[in-house]
C-alpha cells in the first residue's frame, strides 16, 4: 500500500506532466518562474525553501507543504530547523495552521520513516 507521501509525488508528477503538455505559455512561464525562485540568488535555497513552507502553511495549502517540506530536507533542513519553521507558520498564521501542522508533522514522519528504513 502506498503512503501519503508515495501518493503525492506520483499525482504531482503524473499532473505536472499532463498540464505541461499542454501548449499554453503562461502556465509553461508560470512553472518556470516558480521553478527560477527557488534557485539559488541572494538567499540560498535552503532559505527560500523554509520561506516557502512557512508561505504554504500560513496560505493552508497542503499539497504545498507537503512538497516543500521534501525540498527543505532535500535542502539540508534538519528537524530543529524544520520545528523553527512550523513555530514561525504558527506565529503568522495563528491557530488556523494547525490542522496543517498535523498534517505537516505526519508528512515529515513519513519522510523519516522511508529515510530509516
Amino acid at each position: 500500500m502506498a503512503g501519503r507521501v508515495e501518493e503525492f509525488n506520483d499525482f504531482r508528477s503524473r499532473m505536472n506532466e499532463r498540464i505541461l503538455e499542454i501548449d499554453n505559455r503562461p502556465i509553461k512561464r508560470f512553472f518556470g518562474v516558480d521553478t527560477l525562485t527557488y534557485e539559488p540568488g541572494a538567499l540560498d535555497a535552503k532559505t527560500k525553501e523554509m520561506l516557502g513552507l512557512v508561505s504554504s502553511m500560513v496560505l493552508r495549502c497542503d499539497d504545498c507543504v507537503s512538497y516543500h517540506i521534501q525540498q527543505c530536507r532535500e535542502a539540508g533542513v534538519t528537524e530543529a530547523e524544520m520545528y523553527d519553521v512550523f513555530s514561525v507558520a504558527l506565529v503568522v498564521g495563528g491557530s488556523i495552521v494547525i490542522p496543517h501542522l498535523r498534517r505537516a508533522v505526519a508528512f515529515l514522519d513519513e519522510l523519516n520513516a522511508r529515510e530509516s528504513a
